[in-house]
C-alpha cells in the first residue's frame, strides 16, 4: 500500500496554513491614509512620532483606524489610516498645522497615501500585501548612472592631502608628491626616510597599499601609494550608497507611498515613484543639491543671543538643530561640502564617540589658516537645503585644524554616525545622469492589473477543465496541487515584500504551466505502469518514483536559466527571474510532494485496489486480459 508518514501530512498542513496566512493580505484592499515623513535631513522621524500623531488627531476629533511607524532602512515615517477620504483630508490639514508651526519652513511632510486593510494580528506576523510596480499602479521610473570615476577621483584627492598632512605632522621630509592615475607617488632623498614614511603611512592609513621603487631618471627613492582592492571597491560602493541615502531623503517630499530606490549593478540606481505623474517635479526634487558650509562665529556679538538678535552686516543668525541654541555666524564660509572627502564614526582618546573628517588639500589649507588664531573659540557646520540653513553642530576649536580632524563631544555613537552621514550625504557623492525614464498613467496600471488577473484566472480554469476531463480524479488531484502551488508562490512573494510587475505576473502564469507539466509527467508515467501490467498500487508507487527523476532534471535546467537571468539581468528581467525561480521551487514541492500526499490519502489505505480514476489507458492488444481495469 502507498502510505505517507504522519510528519509529511503535518508538513503539507503547515504549508497550507502558511500559504493562506501570507496570501490573505493581498485581498483586504486599501484605505485612505496620510504619511508623515521628514522634510529635512537633520530631522529624523522616530517611533515617538506615532504618539504625537495620535494626540493631534484626538484633539482634532478625528477618528483613525490605526497609526503605524515604518522604518525602511534609510528614513522612518508614520502612517495614519482612516475610514473615508473626507476624514483623510481633514487629518492632513490638522497634522500640517500642528507639526509645522512655520509653514514657510516645514519640518515634516504630510502627504496623502493608501494603507493596506490587513488586520493587526496578520501584520504582527509580517503578513503584508505585495507592492505593486509602476506598470500596475502607475508612476515614474528613472534609471540613473552614477559617475563612479568622480567618486574615485575625490577619494584619491583626499588620500593625497591626507598623506601630506601625516608626513608633515611626523616631520618626515619628502622631495615631491604627485598623482599618477589612481595612485600617489611620493619621492624621498634617501631610503631611510622612505622606510620611515612607509611605516607611518601604513600604520595610520589602513586602506592603502604601498610599493617601493627607485626613480629611473634621478635615482630618488619612491613610494607608490594606492588603495587596496577591497578599499577601492568599498569607495565605489559607499559612493553609490551615499547617493541612495541622499535620494531617499529627497523623495520623502513627494509623499510617495512605497518608493523604490535601490542599487542595480555596480554603478546604477533605480528610482521608482508609484503614483507620481509630474516628471518635472520629480526631476527637480531628485536633482536638487544640498550644501554644507563650515563657518566661524561672529566675535563682535556679545551677550545673550536669541531669535530677536540683529545680526551685524556680513553675518547671519542661525538656530542649532542639536540643542536649539541661537548663534550668529559669519557669512563667508571657511570651507564648503565640496572640500570634504570623507567622514566616519570614530572614537577619541577617551574612547568616546567622535566624527573623523577628511578634507582635500585646499580645504585643509583653508582650515589651518582659519583656525590657527581661533583656538578656544567655536565654529559651526551648517547644512543648507532649499535655501535654508540649519546648524548641525557648533564645536569648540581645541587646536589648529588641518586636512584631518575629529569632532568630539557627540554623546552617543548613533549621534556621531548620523552626523557623519549628513557630512557625507549632504550632497550627492557623485554626479548622476538619467539614462532611462518612463511614465505610466494610473488608468493604464489598473487595466494592466485587470488583464493580468484575468489571464492568470482563465489560464488556471482552462488547465483545470482539461486535466479533469483527461485524467479524471487524478486530474482533480493535479489541479488541487496546482492551486496549492499558486497559494505558496503568492505567499512567499508577499513575505518577501516583493514588488509585483507585469513580467512578474507573466512568470506566475508560466509557473502554473510548468507545474502542471510535472503532473502530466506523473500521470502519464502511472498510465505506462498500468499498461505494463502493474497493479494500481504498484503503478502509483512506480509512477511517482520514475517521474521524479525527469521532473527534477527538467526543473533544475530551467532553474539554471532563471538564476542566470537573476544574476545578469536588470530591471523587469530580474523581477521575472525572481518569480520564475520561486515558481520552480514551489512547483516541485506541490506537484510531487503534495500531489503524492493527496493520492496516498485517497487510495493508499485500500488493500485490494482494483482500479484507479486516471482516464483511458490505451494498452497493447495482446495484454488486454492481464491489464487491470481502470475507469
Amino acid at each position: 500500500m502507498n502510505r505517507y508518514p504522519i510528519w509529511k501530512y503535518i508538513l503539507i498542513l503547515i504549508a497550507l496554513v502558511f500559504g493562506a496566512l501570507y496570501t490573505a493580505p493581498n485581498f483586504f484592499g486599501e484605505s485612505p491614509a496620510v504619511q508623515i515623513s521628514s522634510a529635512k535631513s537633520t530631522v529624523k522621524v522616530e517611533n515617538s512620532m506615532s504618539e504625537r500623531v495620535e494626540t493631534v488627531l484626538k484633539q482634532s476629533g478625528l477618528q483613525n483606524t490605526g497609526v503605524f511607524f515604518d522604518f525602511n532602512g534609510a528614513q522612518g515615517s508614520v502612517r495614519a489610516r482612516f475610514a473615508d477620504v473626507d476624514t483623510q483630508f481633514k487629518a492632513k490639514a490638522a497634522l500640517e498645522q500642528a507639526l509645522n508651526p512655520d509653514h514657510d519652513n516645514p519640518t515634516y511632510t504630510v502627504a496623502f497615501n493608501l494603507l493596506s486593510n490587513t488586520p493587526k494580528w496578520l501584520q504582527n506576523l509580517r503578513a503584508l500585501p505585495m507592492y505593486l510596480g509602476l506598470d500596475l499602479r502607475g508612476g515614474v521610473h528613472f534609471l540613473m548612472q552614477v559617475d563612479t570615476k568622480a567618486v574615485l577621483n575625490k577619494r584619491v584627492q583626499g588620500m593625497q592631502s591626507t598623506i601630506k598632512s601625516v608626513l608633515r605632522e611626523k616631520e618626515i621630509r619628502y622631495a615631491g608628491i604627485a598623482r599618477d592615475g589612481d595612485a600617489i607617488n611620493v619621492r624621498f632623498r634617501d631610503a631611510d626616510t622612505r622606510n620611515s614614511a612607509k611605516n607611518v603611512l601604513t600604520s595610520q592609513m589602513q586602506e592603502i597599499a604601498v610599493q617601493e621603487s627607485v626613480a629611473a631618471d634621478n635615482g630618488e627613492f619612491e613610494l607608490k601609494v594606492g588603495l587596496k582592492p577591497e578599499a577601492l571597491k568599498n569607495v565605489i560602493t559607499e559612493g553609490v550608497k551615499q547617493n541612495i541615502t541622499a535620494l531617499s531623503k529627497r523623495v520623502n517630499e513627494l509623499g510617495v507611498a512605497e518608493p523604490i530606490i535601490q542599487q542595480q549593478g555596480p554603478d546604477r540606481i533605480v528610482v521608482q515613484l508609484p503614483g507620481v505623474q509630474d516628471v518635472a517635479r520629480a526631476k527637480e526634487i531628485i536633482g536638487r543639491t544640498a550644501t554644507l558650509e563650515v563657518r566661524l562665529l561672529d566675535d563682535s556679538v556679545v551677550g545673550i543671543v536669541d531669535q530677536n538678535t540683529a545680526a551685524p552686516y556680513g553675518s547671519e543668525l542661525f538656530k542649532s538643530n542639536r540643542d536649539g541654541e541661537w548663534i550668529v555666524l559669519v557669512k563667508d564660509p571657511v570651507v564648503t561640502g565640496d572640500y570634504i572627502t570623507g567622514a566616519a564614526l570614530s572614537f577619541d582618546q577617551r574612547q568616546q564617540p567622535a566624527v573623523s573628517v577628511d578634507l582635500n588639500g585646499d580645504g585643509g589649507r583653508k582650515m589651518r589658516d582659519a583656525t590657527r588664531t581661533r583656538v578656544g573659540k567655536r565654529m559651526a557646520i551648517v547644512l543648507f537645503e532649499k535655501g535654508k540653513g540649519e546648524v548641525l553642530i557648533a564645536p569648540m576649536i581645541q587646536e589648529e585644524l588641518g586636512s584631518r580632524f575629529n569632532i568630539t563631544g557627540m554623546g552617543t555613537a548613533t549621534a556621531a554616525a548620523d552626523l557623519a552621514l549628513l557630512l557625507r550625504a549632504g550632497s550627492l557623492a557623485a554626479p548622476m545622469e538619467i539614462i532611462e525614464e518612463r511614465t505610466i498613467g494610473p488608468q493604464l496600471g489598473a487595466e494592466n492589473i485587470k488583464q493580468g488577473m484575468h489571464s492568470t484566472l482563465y489560464g488556471f480554469i482552462a488547465i483545470a477543465i482539461f486535466m479533469m476531463l483527461y485524467y479524471m480524479l487524478f486530474g482533480f488531484f493535479s489541479v488541487l496541487a496546482l492551486g496549492i502551488n499558486l497559494l505558496l508562490l503568492v505567499a512567499i512573494l508577499s513575505l518577501m515584500q516583493a514588488t509585483l510587475t507585469l513580467p512578474g505576473m507573466a512568470a506566475i502564469a508560466l509557473a502554473l504551466g510548468m507545474a502542471i507539466d510535472a503532473n502530466v509527467l506523473i500521470n502519464e508515467r502511472i498510465r505506462e505502469e498500468l499498461r505494463a501490467g502493474r497493479t494500481p498500487q504498484k503503478a502509483i508507487e512506480e509512477g511517482f518514483a520514475h517521474a521524479w527523476d525527469t521532473i527534477l532534471d527538467s526543473n533544475v535546467t530551467t532553474l539554471i536559466v532563471g538564476l542566470a537571468l537573476l544574476i545578469f539581468g536588470s530591471g523587469a528581467i530580474r523581477g521575472f527571474a525572481v518569480v520564475h525561480c520561486l515558481g520552480i521551487l514551489t512547483s516541485i514541492f506541490s506537484s510531487v510532494f503534495v500531489s503524492r500526499g493527496v493520492v496516498n490519502f485517497w487510495y493508499g489505505r485500500k488493500k485490494k485496489l482494483a482500479s484507479i480514476s486516471i482516464g483511458q489507458v490505451w494498452k497493447p492488444q495482446e495484454s488486454t486480459d492481464s491489464t487491470p481495469a481502470v475507469k
